[in-house]
């Protein structure tokens, strides 16, 4: 039960810190412009390497902005919940921290999907055909990474959660 727990923190620490470095840097694309390489994130634009602030309040950037914040805070949540579960593993009857901490993770896992689905469907159907010579960078792969985390610390808990439901019923208090 513990280490269902333990391997669902570890993912969920390193899926929140991808989320953040994700979300914070500037190479979700790369293309070629007049010559020049540039690349662009969630917040900045970068040509000839000086870089300049996304100004313009377009939907898909802010609906995958904040559904990338959306994701890291609720992955957050999902660790403190997922640390509580350890120093005790059911303070309540009805409430059970292991469970709480795998709906957490789900739906950050949630988030960042609908995230990197939005950002994708724009960028192929719309940046791609703009910008002829452009590809994916690393700040997009890491997006992709965090997801399959936090979907694992979800599974781990919820493998945590089950374990520990199936003791109750064997051993009642």
């Amino acid at each position: 039960m513990h280490s269902f727990m333990g391997g669902g923190l570890f993912c969920a620490i390193v899926g929140n810190i991808l989320l953040v470095v994700s979300t914070a840097t500037d190479y979700w694309m790369q293309y070629r412009l007049s010559g020049s390489f540039a690349h662009q994130g969630l917040w900045r634009y970068c040509m000839s390497g000086k870089c300049y602030m996304q100004t313009d309040s377009i939907a898909y950037w802010n609906a995958t902005r904040a559904f990338m914040i959306l994701s890291a805070m609720s992955c957050f949540a999902g660790i403190i919940a997922g640390i509580l579960s350890f120093a005790h593993f059911s303070a309540f009857e009805r409430f059970n921290r292991s469970f709480a901490a795998g709906i957490m993770f789900f739906v950050s896992t949630l988030f960042v999907l609908l995230a990197m689905a939005i950002y994708t469907g724009v960028t192929v159907n719309f940046l791609g055909k703009r910008f002829g010579d452009w590809r994916f960078s690393w700040s997009y792969i890491l997006g992709w990474v965090a997801l399959l985390m936090t979907f694992f610390a979800g599974i781990f808990y919820m493998c945590a959660y089950r374990m520990h439901e199936c003791r109750r019923v064997v051993d009642p208090r």
